[in-house]
C-alpha cells in the first residue's frame, strides 16, 4: 500500500530519526557530505605478531603448560645440582645404616635418611637424586642423536625427492614396521660390554624415523608454498632454497615433537636398564638400574622400586604435558 502525499506518518518517521541522529551526535547533527576524512580519527598501528609470540601468549594462560613446564624445570634443576644437594655419596655404603642392614633387614627411614637404605646400605635419596642425572643425560643425548639423523634422512627425502626419497622412505617404513623397544633391545643386545652410551645409541636410532618422516611431511608442503615457488622463479639456487627457506620453515613440528620424544626417551632407557642391558656400574645410579635392582625385593621392600618408578612416571608426565601443549599451540589446526 503506497502511502498517500498528505499522510503525515512518514513525516513523523522523518523527524523521529533526526532527532534521534541530532541525540547520537551530542545535539549538533553533521550532514554526511560535510564530514572529512581527517575527522573520523586514525587507526593505530600495532604492530604484526609473530607466531611464537602468539604461541606463547595461549601458552602462559595454558594450566597443563604451566605444570608440565614447572615438573620438567624442577627434574633438570635436581639433575644439574644433584652432587651437591644429595645428603650422601650416592656410591658408598654408609657405616649408621650398615649397623642395621641385616639379611632380610633393610634400614627404613631415619633421621638424616628420610627414605632409608637400599639392599647395600647406600642411602636411597642420594641414589634417586643422582640418578635424575643419568636419566636426564640418557634423554637428552638420545633425543640429539636421533634429531640430528632424522634431519639429515628427512631433508634428503623432502629435499630433493625421485629416487631419493623412495630410498629412504623404505628404510624408515622398515624401521617404523618394528616396535620401538624391541628394537632399542635387538640394537643394546649387539653391545659387547653394557654401558650408558648403548642405551643412548639403541633410542637414538629407534627415534630417528620418527623425525625423518615427520621433517619430510613439512618439507614436502614447502616445496609448494608461494615463497619457494618464487625464489624458484628469481633463479635462487637450490641449496640456498632449502636451507634458508625450506628447512627453517619446516622444523617448528620437528622441535615440539623432540620435547614428546624425551618423555619416550626416558621410559625406554629406563626398560633398557630394567633389563640389564644399559650401565653396570651400580655407582652410577640410574632410575631404570634401581627399578631392576629391586625387582627381587619387591615382595618385602616395595618401596624400593616404588620411588625410582613414581620418578620415571611424573618425569615423562611432565615433558608429555608440556610437549602436547606446545603442538597445539603452534598447530593452526588444533588451537581451541
Amino acid at each position: 500500500m503506497t502511502p498517500s502525499p498528505m499522510d503525515p506518518r512518514p513525516s513523523a518517521k522523518k523527524n523521529r530519526i533526526d532527532s534521534l541522529a541530532a541525540t547520537a551526535g551530542g545535539g549538533t547533527a553533521t550532514a554526511v557530505k560535510d564530514v572529512h576524512v581527517s575527522a573520523a580519527g586514525k587507526v593505530g598501528d600495532t604492530g604484526g605478531v609473530s607466531l611464537i609470540a602468539s604461541a606463547w601468549a595461549r601458552l602462559r594462560r595454558n594450566p597443563v603448560f604451566l605444570l608440565g613446564a614447572a615438573i620438567t624445570l624442577v627434574f633438570v634443576v635436581l639433575a644439574l645440582v644433584a652432587p651437591w644437594i644429595a645428603p650422601h655419596d650416592a656410591s658408598k655404603r654408609i657405616p649408621e645404616l650398615l649397623d642395621d642392614l641385616r639379611p632380610g633387614a633393610i634400614p627404613g627411614p631415619r633421621d638424616g635418611f628420610p627414605l632409608g637404605s637400599d639392599e647395600f646400605g647406600r642411602d636411597l635419596l642420594s641414589r634417586l637424586l643422582v640418578g635424575a642425572r643419568q636419566t636426564l643425560i640418557v634423554g637428552v643425548f638420545a633425543t640429539i642423536f636421533g634429531l640430528t639423523g632424522g634431519l639429515v634422512l628427512g631433508t634428503l627425502a623432502g629435499a630433493l625427492g625421485g629416487w631419493v626419497d623412495s630410498v629412504v622412505m623404505r628404510v624408515v617404513d622398515v624401521m617404523l614396521s618394528i616396535p620401538s623397544l624391541l628394537l632399542a633391545v635387538s640394537i643394546a643386545a649387539l653391545a659387547p660390554r653394557p654401558s650408558q652410551w648403548t642405551v643412548i645409541i639403541a633410542i637414538a636410532t629407534v627415534q630417528v624415523p620418527i623425525f625423518a618422516r615427520l621433517l619430510r611431511g613439512s618439507m614436502l608442503a614447502q616445496r609448494s608454498s608461494d615463497h619457494v615457488l618464487a625464489a624458484r622463479a628469481l633463479g635462487v639456487k637450490p641449496q640456498a632454497i632449502i636451507f634458508r627457506h625450506m628447512l627453517p620453515n619446516s622444523l617448528g613440528p620437528v622441535i615440539v615433537q623432540s620435547t614428546l620424544v624425551l618423555a619416550t626417551s626416558i621410559i625406554d632407557a629406563a626398560g633398557l636398564s630394567f633389563l640389564g642391558l644399559g650401565n653396570s656400574d651400580d655407582r652410577q645410579p640410574e632410575w631404570g638400574q634401581m627399578l631392576g635392582e629391586a625387582q627381587r625385593l619387591i615382595q618385602d621392600y616395595p618401596h624400593l622400586a616404588f620411588y625410582p618408578a613414581i620418578c620415571i612416571i611424573i618425569v615423562a608426565l611432565g615433558f608429555t604435558l608440556m610437549g602436547e601443549s606446545l603442538r597445539e599451540a603452534l598447530d593452526p589446526k588444533s588451537r581451541r
